[in-house]
């Protein structure tokens, strides 16, 4: 996931102020979720459960990750095409649809891990972990996709 988020960066990032915003989020993301899973360079030298309060940490910035791409990065980018006069493509229609479907399960992590007690039971930790890694390296390439095409758009608006 990091190699791959230094490509988006190097590709996109300082091309709008949209975009730069939404991969510095992204980034801060996926810095903690290494740190919580504990992946290089953040590895343990044994490996442990995180406390509650790293949890709950990651689980506020997760929830505040994802509100903020369905509210304040949506917003900025429809406020930018209407500035220029283009509209959203049936193409990012479709992909902003699959992100969303991402939503529900992301937030099923942040609802049974968020209020976690030091000392609680959390025997499915790992599993969960992980698939919480695989939803967001999905959510990350269809973003991907879709700030391909929010660039493109933004960069030759229509009548241009």
């Amino acid at each position: 996931m990091l190699s791959k988020f230094e490509q988006v960066q190097q590709q996109w990032g300082g091309t709008s102020d949209v975009i730069d915003h939404w991969l510095m989020s992204r980034q801060q993301l996926l810095i903690d979720y290494c740190k919580l899973a504990g992946l290089p360079p953040f590895e343990h030298k044994q490996r442990q459960l995180p406390t509650a309060a790293q949890l709950q940490l990651f689980s506020q910035q997760l929830v505040d990750y994802i509100s903020e791409g369905h509210f304040k990065i949506y917003d900025m980018v429809m406020a930018r095409w209407n500035a220029t006069g283009y509209s959203p493509t049936e193409e990012i229609s479709t992909l902003y649809s699959q992100i969303t479907e991402t939503t529900d399960p992301l937030l099923n992590f942040t609802d049974r891990y968020g209020d976690i007690k030091e000392d609680d039971e959390i025997p499915d930790f790992d599993n969960d972990l992980s698939a919480v890694g695989e939803l967001i390296e999905s959510r990350f390439e269809l973003e991907d996709e879709l700030i391909e095409l929010i660039s493109e758009s933004l960069a030759c608006p229509p009548g241009a």
